[in-house]
């Protein structure tokens, strides 16, 4: 999962990019990167590992010089989480694009192979946002006039919709032109648009993953970009907007409500807070139904995304509701850190229980969703040490039994913990005394109420069921092989042994 951001204004727009990624640093924590076209229809680009304060210096602030800018946080799904691989990428013909992706192209292998052979371009990264760049480079590139108009831009995206497959939200700028956003036919990942006019009565618009990126700097709101839809914003302030797929349908990544997105966030026109209050609602009717034998003293969320939840399950079984774990807020998401190692290596350094809530008493645990396990296991031995006598454990998610395809870091079915077990063994597993799952059709129902018009959400990860209908096992299987925990360690050695040899050179 990423964040991408995209503001067309008439003023600097640098700081505004930095303070809407600080806003999104919850998409991705491994690497951001900002590009502006200056004055002199240059580009303008920093990029690194690293959070967003880390990245971002004065000096590189400076140099970002421009009215117009896109920025990206990065959290590695596809390719390595090499400094290389940091976006926005570019090309320099024709004209100079650059582009920032969120979400993961499904036919990537496919795609590289034909650039190289049909289009000779060559994509010097893993990463598949470099590919889906290339793609809009040779679209636009069948064009020989300047400057394009909106028709070509479109007529461009729209072709390239024939051709990739997968999930893809991005922010793209084009030197003489403008901006450009777009979304995927299915709409699995975000993107929001937003207006703020100046005084003068000119307007400014912005481009995000979310819609608190638009709060934040005072942009008005104006509607999420539909799936399939394009954007064109130029340099004078025109927009143009367009549907650019022959069958766009409504698909939003059911995991966003339950885990990625910020509880201040309207997506797909429903509220991530509400749907999480609800969340909480089915699940805490669930346990007063099915799970009356347990002696429950107290309900303690996993902070921070379940607090929301626990909070409504509290009510339901009008049960105390505590903040048994303080969280060190200067340590990262766990379940996006790459590598295994680090996420265990986190989890105590994140979080760290308060005796006085757990001291001789039957705590009920929730989390938003069990990924690996790993963290749940060392959560559930944290609370024991705490004092508690039993620990019960419900989730605000279904089981996660099968591998996700479209930009979030599921992909070894090896690494889930409920893939091909029962309930009772993962329970052991964990070391819980009992454990409590949200059911599916309870979960849709609590995302869908703010927005009964989408009929479908993309569920994969619980249910196997891919929107795309493209997905085999045998791309499940090269899927795996390229980004399960022991391949990427083994990438990032190979970059390091690289670096190495590099500087010896």
């Amino acid at each position: 999962m990423c964040g991408i951001v995209g503001i067309a204004g008439f003023m600097p727009v640098n700081q505004s990019i930095y303070d809407a990624l600080t806003v999104l640093q919850h998409r991705g924590q491994d690497a951001a990167g900002i590009i502006t076209i200056d004055a002199n229809n240059g580009f303008r680009l920093r990029k690194a590992n690293g959070l967003v304060k880390d990245v971002f210096e004065a000096r590189h602030m400076q140099r970002l010089q421009g009215n117009m800018g896109i920025g990206h946080v990065r959290y590695p799904t596809a390719g390595s989480s090499s400094a290389s691989e940091a976006q926005p990428f570019y090309v320099n013909s024709p004209f100079g694009i650059t582009l920032a992706h969120n979400g993961n192209l499904t036919n990537a292998h496919e795609l590289r192979s034909k650039l190289f052979e049909g289009a000779r371009r060559h994509v010097n990264t893993t990463s598949d946002s470099e590919i889906l760049l290339n793609i809009f480079a040779s679209e636009l590139d069948r064009f020989q006039h300047y400057p394009l108009e909106a028709e070509n831009i479109f007529a461009a995206i729209a072709a390239m919709n024939r051709q990739i497959r997968g999930a893809y939200a991005c922010v793209a700028m084009i030197i003489g032109h403008g901006l450009v956003a777009f979304r995927d036919p299915h709409g699995i990942r975000p993107l929001v648009i937003g207006k703020r006019t100046l005084p003068d009565g000119r307007n400014e618009y912005m481009v995000a993953s979310e819609s608190v990126a638009l709060d934040t700097l005072g942009f008005e709101f104006l509607r999420d970009v539909a799936p399939g839809e394009a954007v064109y914003i130029t340099a004078k302030g025109q927009l143009f907007t367009r549907q650019c797929a022959e069958n766009p349908s409504c698909h939003p990544c059911l995991f966003e409500y339950v885990y990625f997105a910020r509880p201040d966030s309207f997506i797909d026109k429903i509220s991530v807070y509400s749907a999480r209050v609800r969340m909480g609602e089915k699940l805490g009717n669930k346990i007063a139904r099915e799970w009356e034998d347990l002696d429950i003293d107290v309900v303690i969320p996993i902070p921070e995304t379940s607090n929301d939840i626990a909070l409504e399950i509290a009510r339901i079984l009008n049960k105390p509701y505590r903040q048994g774990f303080v969280k060190n807020r200067y340590v990262g998401r766990t379940f996006i850190m790459p590598g295994q190692q680090a996420r265990r290596q986190s989890v105590r350094r994140k979080l760290n229980a308060n005796r006085a809530e757990f001291r001789d008493k039957n705590v009920l645990l929730v989390d938003d969703s069990i990924v690996r396990g790993t963290t749940s296991e060392q959560i559930v031995e944290m609370a024991r040490d705490a004092g508690a006598k039993r620990v019960y454990l419900a989730s605000a998610a279904p089981e996660i039994r099968f591998p996700n395809v479209y930009g979030i870091d599921m992909p070894s079915v090896n690494e889930l913990i409920a893939h091909g077990r029962e309930v009772s063994e993962i329970t052991q597993l964990i070391g819980a005394d009992a454990l409590i799952f949200q059911d599916l059709n309870d979960l849709i129902d609590a995302v869908r109420e703010d927005n009964p018009d989408i009929e479908q959400f993309e569920c994969s990860v619980f249910d196997g069921i891919y929107v795309t209908k493209d997905v085999d096992q045998g791309y499940l299987e090269h899927l795996e092989a390229l980004r399960n925990d022991d391949a990427k360690a083994l990438r990032g050695q190979q970059e390091v042994e690289n670096l190495e040899m590099h500087n010896e050179g």
